[in-house]
């Protein structure tokens, strides 16, 4: 077998390991059931926390 040749069957080996593994993934994610959205009473309460930053420097209060 010539170097091309192995390359080519390594190359598809691992193509076919990697369509093998991501339909393991998706099998097993559409087997948790049926997607819910989130309930309307968690979006009622909910209040965003904002966080500031002051990046004002004052030259007058430099160290000497």
């Amino acid at each position: 077998m010539t170097r091309s040749k192995i390359i080519a069957i390594l190359t598809g080996a691992i193509s076919i390991l990697l369509a093998l593994a991501y339909l393991i993934i998706v099998f097993f994610l559409d087997a948790r059931g049926e997607m819910k959205p989130a309930p309307i009473s968690y979006f009622d309460n909910y209040q965003p926390q904002i966080a500031t930053v002051n990046l004002h420097f004052d030259d007058s209060k430099s160290l000497e």
